[in-house]
């Protein structure tokens, strides 16, 4: 491998994994008693690694993986002499977390370990197969802080890496942490004709599951037919979560999972704001102080009265600023960098009510009319242009808010495929 400096107990077997407690015998849903959860991690570690005992490891991290101190993964494992560590796989961003939106580290020599890393960002079936067998992996553990959102791509990473796991025959642990917005599901489910990286399988928008949980669901409903068969699953809880925790609730540090969700604060409102990736006219705050927050057009386009429109619906749990930005990052839209734009800022006021899905859906049917307002359209997709329908998993949201459907006909044109979901999910619930 070419050289390169990068940034600086185990429960439940098979497609359930049914009956598990959290490493140390107490139940994950005990009450906290006002001490923080406990992650996967940090329950790893207090066993002394025994899941792992034996076994020569491979790691799919980036810079969320750490303990209550902040302490990385790979580096507790690398320093505890009781890890047979092999090797690191780095998503997207990067292992070190060092590449923007859309990019990776490469693969190379992590300078603090030595340890291979490789470039797993966007790697194909075959390439995850190649390179745990590359690496010589027994057993391949995941940790990476999810934000509940299947439009979020790090789940896909998991299920991914899940599938070559099983096809190769090694076996696979997930380090759980709680979802930062809690353990609810709504919104509308991906459909097969729409499956894209950000969104490969059908679930809910918000599917209110932790990655272990997701893990249980993905290898109980998709991996028997997919890889031929479950993989050798075992996820280590944390201990003390509760699913209407939020992530100010838990204690567990927040790391940036990637460069533009950098709090807490953008989890809570990416599941609807995140709509606005679908929207070529309106840019989604990309490198200010609040992207995701921070919503708007150009200001020769957009004004003050979406926000007043938005505030005249009294949303539960949301108010709106108007506010005005220059976004510093282009994600998908070049023709709005270093430009004046403007629109909102979504405040929340009170994070128990508030509804981040239909939130954004009052916020698109609003936008819509402005006369500038443009859905993205990627031209190296003929089939599918439209990036909203990746990201809702249908056409349905779009050709709705296009014909004039106000925000209780698209929400409610979802409930019956919701209530499915939900009986789909309760038998791989763990919290």
């Amino acid at each position: 491998m070419q050289r390169r400096n990068f940034l600086a107990g185990a429960v439940g077997t098979g497609a359930l994994g049914a009956g598990a407690l959290a490493v140390g015998g107490a139940p994950a849903s005990a009450s906290s008693g006002g001490r923080r959860v406990r992650t996967g991690l940090d329950e790893l570690v207090s066993s002394g690694f025994a899941v792992l005992a034996g076994q020569r490891v491979g790691v799919v991290s980036n810079p969320t993986g750490v303990d209550a101190a902040y302490r990385h993964l790979v580096d507790l494992m690398h320093g505890s002499g009781q890890v047979q560590l092999a090797a690191a796989f780095g998503p997207e961003h990067g292992f070190r977390g060092s590449a923007q939106a859309g990019g990776s580290e490469g693969t190379g020599v992590d300078a603090r370990t030595g340890i291979p890393v490789y470039d797993a960002y966007g790697a194909s079936q075959a390439r995850w197969e190649a390179m745990f067998t590359e690496a010589g992996v027994d057993t391949v553990v995941f940790d990476i802080q999810d934000v509940g959102v299947r439009f979020y791509t790090y789940i896909w990473t998991m299920y991914t890496s899940m599938v070559a796991a099983a096809r190769v025959g090694k076996r696979y642990v997930v380090l759980d942490r709680p979802n930062p917005i809690g353990g609810r599901a709504y919104g509308p489910m991906m459909t097969s004709p729409y499956t894209s990286g950000v969104g490969l399988k059908e679930i809910i928008q918000q599917h209110g599951m932790t990655v272990g949980e997701l893990a249980r669901f993905f290898n109980g409903t998709f991996l028997p037919a997919e890889a031929g068969r479950p993989v050798d699953l075992h996820v280590v809880r944390c201990r003390h979560w509760k699913r209407d925790d939020l992530a100010a609730d838990t204690g567990v540090p927040w790391v940036m999972p990637s460069p533009n969700m950098p709090t807490p604060d953008t989890a809570l409102v990416y599941p609807g704001t995140g709509l606005f990736e679908g929207v070529a006219s309106i840019t989604e705050g990309r490198g200010t102080c609040r992207p995701f927050e921070l919503i708007g057009g150009l200001a020769t386009d957009f004004d003050h009265h979406w926000g007043d429109r938005l505030n005249a619906r009294n949303l539960p749990g949301v108010e709106f600023r108007e506010a005005y930005f220059s976004p510093t990052a282009a994600g998908q839209k070049p023709d709005l960098l270093n430009k004046l734009c403007a629109g909102v800022e979504v405040k929340v006021v009170d994070p128990a009510v508030y509804d981040p899905i239909r939130t954004g859906v009052a916020m698109l049917v609003e936008a819509h009319k402005y006369p500038a307002f443009a859905w993205r359209r990627d031209s190296w997709d003929t089939v599918r242009p439209y990036w909203i329908d990746k990201l809702t998993g249908s056409p349905r949201l779009r050709t709705q808010i296009d014909a004039g459907a106000d925000v209780d006909d698209v929400v409610g044109a979802w409930a019956d495929e919701l209530a499915t979901f939900n009986r789909r999910r309760r038998p791989y619930l763990l919290y």
